[in-house]
């Protein structure tokens, strides 16, 4: 049961304007945004960061972001988020099962991955763990990632803890046919 009912139609113009441009056309606002849309100001503030992580201006690859998203999300918890990334692209970032499985209940060390992957998955443990990278790991970062990869990626686990911390402590319901973690485990 969600603690914040997210808006339902016929939505008020303003609110219709912003959640449709949120979605891709024709497509309805899922229940976070619709969540969020209880408070505009803060929905129009998250607007602009939100667009560019699932833009092709993130300097990481879709694979590479989904990675990030999808291993924050399962770390935090958050089933939510974490069904709605695996639901609208997995299938886009090439994950297989096993790297979902992997993602969702594994680890870096997961034999499905490759070096680069790995990076990826031990720096979001990383900064969901201890909130910090240690030196060690960030030497081998800064050997396969930009500058601007670095930034990005840090800046997307941070985000997706953020959105998860949303979700869960509103209790905003699964999408309708979005994956549940057991559906993996």
């Amino acid at each position: 049961m969600p603690r914040i009912d997210p808006l339902s139609p016929p939505y008020e113009p303003a609110a219709d304007a912003r959640l449709s441009g949120m979605m891709p056309a024709g497509a309805p606002p899922i229940a976070l945004f619709r969540t969020f849309a209880r408070n505009m100001p803060m929905t129009d503030a998250i607007v602009g960061w939100g667009g560019y992580v699932l833009s092709a201006q993130l300097s990481l690859s879709l694979r590479d972001r989904e990675l990030l998203i999808d291993r924050t999300t399962a770390r935090c918890g958050c089933e939510y988020e974490w069904g709605v990334h695996i639901a609208f692209f997995a299938e886009a970032a090439q994950l297989t099962p096993d790297q979902i499985r992997s993602l969702t209940h594994g680890a870096a060390g997961d034999r499905c991955w490759s070096e680069r992957d790995r990076l990826l998955i031990e720096l979001a443990d990383a900064l969901h763990d201890v909130a910090d990278i240690d030196d060690e790991l960030w030497r081998r970062l800064v050997h396969e990632f930009t500058d601007a990869q670095l930034l990005d990626a840090c800046m997307i686990c941070g985000w997706y803890h953020a959105i998860s911390y949303v979700a869960t402590g509103a209790r905003v319901e699964l999408e309708p046919g979005a994956p549940l973690f057991a559906d993996v485990g």
